[in-house]
């Protein structure tokens, strides 16, 4: 099947009411990680509805869902199981505090995380995303060995933190902190903690940092596998497990940053798991809820769970929650999520598309001689095109081209990046990369090309 044309269009919503809410959006909106000049110049996608791996926007076309609405859905939009879920808990609470009371669906989750993570962890602490799950599992780290210090008195404090070079965690200033993507992080300096830099995949590099500073380290911060933000840069293997003997031996934390890698989309139900790798803290979000609603958690073992103990004088409480912490509706989108992966034998199948997935795009983008390199791991593709200028946008100009064709892909800098739900039938992948192929044929070809002057 290569066939590549556009849907039929469902016609519903007249194109006035498109337009009205496209100029409202101008008007009022300001969306993420978009340059607002070039926003307002584009024709608005007002995404209305879903089904499986296909959006529908206000006038009814229809776009398969490339970027998986940003690599949070699993099992495809309007799931009857996770929306029975939701709505049997909207029929009881929508929401209750987890300060100073609980709630069964949190409980429930809890336990079942629990039963799919690395061995050795046994704690969770609710957020709701990515980056605060990340915030929090930087604070843990930085309490405990503080409050190790308080009753020994005789460790130097540990106050620093290495991450990768390229690394994205997030976008709250401690997530910030230990990114290391210029383009995004650079500007904020001032307002940023010092963390030392580690190369990608380098474990002599990892080696020698804690060498000099392993008495300073709270934690190592990586991204397991494969660093999403970065353009999907996979790691050689067996890097992160030297990483972990590394922390080991040097008695420093391992913090693994399971946001974009978790539930299923490098081929395990997390990326740390195909190199027996558990962590001290692990940070997921994203997928957790299927993409339903938010909802992060921080994982963590008994030892630094046991390290926050103490009599109510000593304050050696953890002074950091949110007000839709652990919310019941999410909790309840999760544990149906989680259902489906043993229901729907979804990490079997995931095996299966992702070879093909690999097949199609050997056959079919990597040809192309404007594509530099594909870099692919289970379900995680980035596309890296050749260089272009700069203010020729060239991928994004590759994302316009796909919309016409009926694909909502995404562009991180020169790279295109292909992550639909796990969901998705071969037919649909074979399109979508069918679509892409085509996209950048289109966008690159030297006849779209502004002349030079």
């Amino acid at each position: 099947m290569r066939s590549s044309s556009v849907p039929a269009v469902d016609a519903t919503g007249p194109a006035a009411d498109s337009a009205s809410l496209a100029e409202l959006d101008r008007r009022l909106l300001w969306h993420p990680f978009t340059q607002q000049r070039g926003w307002q110049q584009e024709p608005a996608i007002l995404i209305e509805r879903a089904r499986g791996t296909t959006l529908f926007d206000t006038e009814g076309r229809a776009y398969i869902d490339g970027v998986s609405s940003l690599w949070c859905n699993v099992h495809g939009h309007g799931h009857p199981v996770i929306d029975a879920a939701v709505r049997d808990q909207l029929g009881r609470v929508a929401h209750s505090t987890m300060l100073g009371l609980s709630h069964p669906p949190a409980v429930r989750l809890a336990k079942r995380l629990l039963e799919v993570a690395p061995a050795g962890l046994s704690r969770v602490f609710y957020s709701d995303n990515g980056s605060t799950a990340v915030e929090i599992a930087l604070k843990m780290a930085f309490q405990f060995w503080a409050q190790r210090r308080g009753r020994s008195g005789s460790e130097r404090e540990r106050t620093g933190f290495i991450h990768l070079r390229n690394a994205y965690h997030g976008d709250t200033v401690g997530s910030v902190s230990v990114g290391g993507i210029d383009l995004f992080h650079q500007l904020y300096r001032p307002l940023l903690f010092d963390s030392w830099q580690a190369e990608p995949g380098d474990v002599a590099d990892m080696e020698r940092l804690l060498a000099c500073h392993a008495d300073a380290v709270a934690a190592v911060v990586v991204e397991p596998l494969v660093q999403g933000a970065a353009g999907i840069l996979v790691h050689p293997p067996g890097y992160l497990r030297a990483v972990r003997e590394l922390c080991d031996r040097h008695d420093v934390l391992l913090i693994c940053d399971e946001v974009a890698t978790g539930f299923g989309r490098t081929g395990t139900m997390f990326a740390c798991q195909q190199e027996d790798v558990a962590p001290d803290l692990m940070c997921v979000a994203k997928g957790l809820t299927g993409g339903y609603l938010p909802l992060a958690a921080t994982l963590t073992t008994e030892r630094i769970y046991e390290g926050f103990l103490g009599e109510h004088e000593e304050f050696r409480t953890f002074f950091h929650g949110h007000t839709y912490t652990g919310n019941p509706l999410a909790c309840a989108a999760a544990l149906a999520t989680l259902e489906l992966f043993d229901s729907e034998r979804t990490l079997e199948r995931v095996r299966e598309t992702s070879a093909l997935f690999g097949a199609l795009l050997a056959e079919r983008i990597e040809p192309l001689d404007t594509v530099r390199e594909v870099r692919r791991l289970g379900m995680m593709c980035g596309i890296e095109l050749v260089a272009f200028e700069l203010a020729q946008r060239m991928s994004h100009q590759v994302t316009l081209a796909a919309r016409r064709r009926g694909a909502i892909i995404r562009p991180l800098g020169d790279v295109l990046v292909l992550m639909p739900p796990l969901s998705i039938t071969a037919a649909e992948l074979d399109r979508l990369v069918s679509v892409t192929a085509e996209a950048i044929s289109e966008a690159t070809a030297p006849s779209a090309l502004p002349r030079a002057a």
